[in-house]
């Protein structure tokens, strides 16, 4: 079974910076991915971004220029890199772990961008 122990939400205010990570556990051979998705209020959970163990990193549209994810294999950890956070960025973010017998996900760290 995997863990998915994500951290450093918070309150940042407009314009401001948060770094986002995400620690993986237990079994998880066979992962060849991790990435971040997103719940607003009252909104589904939206793809934000994802990496691949070979480095290869997408970004939504809404993120991409402005996000930076990077993958550490070894310690099993993604780490997110938003800056110039804007309101609509307040969501619930959530880790995931993409491997040959599925998606496993994190229970989420709250992110609150203040105007």
């Amino acid at each position: 079974q995997v863990q998915l122990v994500e951290s450093g939400g918070g309150l940042v205010q407009t314009g401001g910076s948060l770094t986002l990570a995400c620690e993986a556990s237990g079994s998880i051979s066979g992962f060849y991915a991790m990435g971040w998705y997103r719940r607003a209020p009252g909104k589904q959970r939206d793809f934000v971004a994802t990496i691949t163990k070979d480095g290869d990193a997408n970004y939504a549209a809404d993120v991409k220029g402005r996000s930076t994810i990077s993958l550490d294999v070894a310690k099993r950890t993604v780490i997110l890199q938003m800056n110039s956070l804007k309101p609509e960025d307040t969501a619930v973010y959530y880790c995931a772990l993409f491997s040959s017998v599925g998606t496993s996900w994190g229970r989420g760290t709250q992110v609150t961008v203040s105007s």
